[in-house]
Order: structure tokens, then C-alpha cells, then sequence
């Protein structure tokens, strides 16, 4: 059965979270990718409190309808590059999840250990089974300036699968997985 997980995701949740469990996140999450990643890390002010929020490394494909935005396809980008800017936007906005595709280096996860936060691995290939979750757009940020894929876009989603591949104790599945692969070299 997943963990459920809903905003704010408070540093006592994750922390109870282990690596290897399914979680179904709830509540608000923001899409980042590389240019709003090096924008905050390099002192850049962010538009939104992040303080016990989420980051989804996706840019999401959507549409304007009715006045509204939608969402049509929501898949998980590489994470890894993110790596060079994630534990600085931890440590400075009070970050406790991170979601993407493949994991991230030494610098987030001993991040994720120091000030509480996890890294959630979500499917990739599956953009239109996580758009789905996604309820509703309560807003855009950096539009214009960062242009559709790259703006931080704020999602209302329910039921968002993930995986818990690195957690708050320091512990990576990915780590893990290289560690084992390489014994068998």
C-alpha cells in the first residue's frame, strides 16, 4: 500500500519515508527545470514559498482552453541536471521533496540527509498517466521570461505516483543499484 503524502510535506513526514516505498503525493508541487534552477541557486528570488513544497523536474505540455490552463502531458526530465544547483535551492528555501527521473548526486542526497528532504522517482514514458493527476493550474511563473517549458508552473495534483529512491537518512536506491552493478564487474 503507498505512503500518502499531502501538502505542506512536512520534515516529520519525510522523514518517515524509506527508499524502496511507493508514495502518492497530494497537494500543491511546482515544475522547475535547468533555467529556474540556476536563477534561485545563484540568488535569484523565487515567486512562491517553497518551504515544505516540491519541486517536479517536468517540463509539462500545456494548453490554454476556456481561459484555463491544462495540462496534456506531465513526464519527469533528467534530474541529474539539476545536481550542479539542488542542494543549495534545498538549503535555501526550505525544500523537502524533489521529483524527477533517475536520481541525483553526492551534493542533494547528503542535502536530502542534512535538512530533511526526498527525492521521489517518477516514471518516465507515463506523461500522460501523470498528467492526469494534475487537477488544476493555479499559476505560472517566469512565463515570459523562461518561456513555457522551463517556467515554474504551479500544480494542484491528487494521487501523483512516485517511488521513493533517495530519502531523509542519506540512503539512495541509485547509489545502491551502481554499488551492486559494479560488483559484478
Amino acid at each position: 500500500m503507498p505512503a500518502k503524502l499531502t501538502y505542506p510535506f512536512t520534515r516529520a513526514s519525510i522523514r518517515r519515508l524509506k527508499t524502496g516505498e511507493r508514495v502518492l503525493l497530494s497537494g500543491r508541487i511546482y515544475t522547475g527545470r535547468d533555467r529556474l534552477h540556476k536563477f534561485l541557486a545563484e540568488g535569484g528570488c523565487a515567486p512562491v514559498s517553497l518551504k515544505n513544497g516540491a519541486i517536479y523536474h517536468c517540463g509539462p505540455v500545456v494548453i490554454r482552453a476556456g481561459g484555463q490552463w491544462r495540462v496534456r502531458a506531465a513526464g519527469p526530465t533528467t534530474s541529474i541536471r539539476e545536481e550542479p544547483y539542488m542542494a543549495a535551492i534545498v538549503k535555501q528555501y526550505g525544500l523537502t521533496v524533489i521529483i524527477g527521473k533517475g536520481g541525483m548526486g553526492a551534493a542533494t542526497l547528503q542535502a536530502c540527509r542534512r535538512y530533511g528532504c526526498i527525492y521521489l522517482h517518477a516514471v518516465g514514458g507515463a506523461a500522460q498517466v501523470l498528467a492526469d493527476t494534475v487537477k488544476k493550474v493555479n499559476g505560472v511563473y517566469f512565463h515570459d521570461t523562461f518561456g513555457p517549458t522551463e517556467a515554474l508552473w504551479e500544480l494542484e495534483v491528487a494521487d501523483f505516483p512516485c517511488l521513493v529512491t533517495m530519502d531523509a537518512h542519506g540512503r539512495s536506491l541509485h547509489a545502491a543499484v551502481a554499488r551492486q552493478a559494479q560488483a559484478r564487474i
